[in-house]
C-alpha cells in the first residue's frame, strides 16, 4: 500500500502538507489502516479478512494484528481479531488536546438553553462529518449523537452545508465517485438533486436536513468560521419533527445559531 492509495480519502479532508518520500513510514500507515478496516460489518475477522479488507497478505496482516494486540488495541482468540476500547484513546486523545472541542463548549449550552434542543460542533473527515463536541437536556442527550459519531455527510444538516462550502470541483468529483445510499424514503440518493441541494445551500449560507438519516427528525446548521473567515466545521441542532414546519423551526432556531457563531469566530 503507497500513499496514492490513500489520496481519494484525504481530498474529502483537511489538505495534508506534502510528504516526502523518505519521511514516509508505510508501516504506520498499514498499522493504522488495520485497525481502520474494523466496523459493524467486519467487527470480528481472521487475519486473511483483514488482510483482503487492506490489501495485505494474510502472513503481512497477521504480524500487524499480533503487534497490535501486544498494545493493547487489538484482542483475539488463536483464529479471529476484534479492536479493544484501547482504541478509544485515541479518539480521547484528540478531543482533550485539540483546541475546537474545548473552546465550543459554552457556546454550545448557550445554543441549547436558547432552543432547548441539542446542540452539536462537527468536521469533516473523508467522507462523514464527526461529532467533536454536544450539549443538550437529558432528554435530548439520551437520543442524540454521541462524542466521535461518524455519519455520513449528505444525509445531515451540518454535513450537506460543508459539502456546500466545498469549491464546485471538489463537489463534482465527490459526485461523479460516490453512490448516495437511501436510508429513508425522504434521503436524496439522486445526483442531479444533490447539486441542486448544495447550490441552495450554499447560496442560503445555511442548511436544514429532514428525514435524510432518521424518520420524524430535523437538523439546522451553520457555518463555524475562524476568524480568517475559512469555514472549520458547523454548528448545528437536532430536534423531532413533530407539529412544526421548517420554517418555523429555521426561525426559531437560527437566530440563535448564527448569533453564536458569529461570537465564536474570533477565539478560533
Amino acid at each position: 500500500m503507497n500513499s496514492t492509495a490513500h489520496a481519494p480519502a484525504a481530498a474529502l479532508s483537511n489538505a495534508a502538507p506534502p510528504l516526502e518520500k523518505r519521511d514516509w513510514i508505510a508501516g504506520l500507515e498499514k498499522g493504522l489502516a488495520m485497525m481502520e478496516c474494523f466496523d459493524d460489518a467486519n467487527s470480528r475477522m481472521t487475519a486473511s479478512q483483514a488482510g483482503a479488507r487492506c490489501g495485505l497478505s494474510r502472513t503481512a496482516a497477521r504480524r500487524y494484528l499480533l503487534t497490535l494486540q501486544h498494545l493493547g488495541y487489538v484482542g483475539g482468540d488463536g483464529k479471529l481479531f476484534w479492536l479493544t476500547p484501547r482504541v478509544l484513546r485515541l479518539g480521547q486523545s484528540y478531543l482533550e488536546s485539540a483546541r475546537l472541542p474545548r473552546i465550543v463548549q459554552p457556546f454550545l449550552q448557550r445554543v441549547t438553553a436558547g432552543t432547548q434542543e441539542s446542540a452539536y460542533v462537527c468536521v469533516m473527515d473523508g467522507d462523514d462529518i464527526v461529532y467533536v463536541a454536544r450539549n443538550g437536556t437529558s432528554r435530548a442527550l439520551n437520543i442524540g449523537y454521541v462524542l466521535g459519531a461518524r455519519v455520513q455527510a449528505q444525509v445531515t444538516a451540518a454535513g450537506m452545508l460543508l459539502l456546500s462550502m466545498r469549491p464546485l470541483e471538489w463537489q463534482e468529483n465527490w459526485l461523479a465517485t460516490r453512490e448516495l445510499k437511501s436510508y429513508t424514503s425522504y434521503t436524496i440518493a439522486s445526483k442531479d438533486r444533490m447539486r441542486v441541494e448544495l447550490a441552495r445551500v450554499r447560496a442560503q449560507g445555511w442548511a436544514v436536513s429532514e428525514q435524510q438519516l432518521e424518520l420524524k427528525h430535523r437538523g439546522i446548521a451553520v457555518p463555524l468560521r475562524d476568524r480568517h473567515g475559512d469555514v472549520v466545521g458547523a454548528l448545528s441542532v437536532t430536534m423531532p419533527m413533530g407539529h412544526e414546519s421548517s420554517e418555523d423551526a429555521a426561525a426559531r432556531v437560527l437566530p440563535v445559531l448564527s448569533e453564536t457563531a458569529q461570537a465564536m469566530r474570533n477565539l478560533i
